[in-house]
C-alpha cells in the first residue's frame, strides 16, 4: 500500500520543465508538494498512513503554514485529534495569535509538516510553541527530503517521524 502511495505522490507532484529554485539555480525537474496535497483521495491515503505514526499521548496536532495545514486537517479528521494552525509569525490584527485553533498551552503537541528538508521553520515554530507553554517533542512529516533533518531537529530536542523519504519514493520508481 505504502509503495503505491509513493508512486501516486511522484506521479502527482513530479514536474518536468524549466524551474527556478530557491537557491537561484535552474532545474529541469521540480517536486510540487501542493499538487499531492490538493488531491483529496491521495491526501486521505497519506493522512491515514501518517495517523499510524502519531506518538502516544499527543493532545494536539500543529500544522505549519502553509503546507502543513491541509495535512494536519486531514490527519485530524482521520485520527479525531484536535489541531492548531501555526503561522510563521503572529497576525497583526484580531486575536494577534501565531497559533490558531485548539489551545496549545500545557498540551502535548506534535508538529505536522508536509516536506522536511533542513527543518529550519520547524525549529522556529517549535520555539514559539514552547514559549507559549506547549510541550513539543515530535515532528510528523509526509516526506523527509534529506537525512540531515533528523540530526538537525534532534539537536533541538525534536524527534522527526517521516511517513516516507524522498529516497524511498525514488526507489519505488527506479531512480537512485
Amino acid at each position: 500500500m505504502k509503495k503505491n502511495i509513493a508512486l501516486e505522490i511522484y506521479k502527482e507532484a513530479h514536474l518536468e520543465g524549466k524551474f527556478l529554485l530557491r537557491s537561484g539555480q535552474y532545474s529541469n525537474e521540480y517536486f510540487d508538494k501542493y499538487l499531492f496535497e490538493a488531491n483529496p483521495e491521495l491526501l486521505r491515503k497519506i493522512a491515514k498512513g501518517m495517523c499510524e505514526l502519531i506518538p502516544k499521548d499527543i493532545q494536539i496536532l500543529a500544522g505549519l503554514e502553509l503546507g502543513g495545514i491541509p495535512l494536519v486537517t486531514a490527519i485530524s479528521l482521520e485520527s479525531g485529534i484536535e489541531c492548531a494552525f501555526v503561522r510563521k509569525k503572529a497576525k497583526e490584527y484580531g486575536t494577534c495569535k501565531f497559533a490558531e485553533g485548539a489551545p496549545i498551552s500545557g498540551r502535548n503537541i506534535c508538529i505536522v509538516e508536509d516536506i522536511v528538508t533542513t527543518g529550519g521553520q520547524i525549529i522556529k515554530s517549535a520555539k514559539m510553541l514552547r514559549e507559549a507553554g506547549a510541550k513539543v517533542d515530535f515532528v510528523l512529516c509526509a516526506i523527509q527530503r534529506k537525512d540531515d533533518a533528523t540530526e538537525i531537529l534532534s539537536k533541538e530536542g525534536l524527534t522527526l517521524i517521516p511517513y516516507m523519504t524522498m529516497e524511498y519514493i525514488k526507489e519505488q520508481i527506479g531512480i537512485s
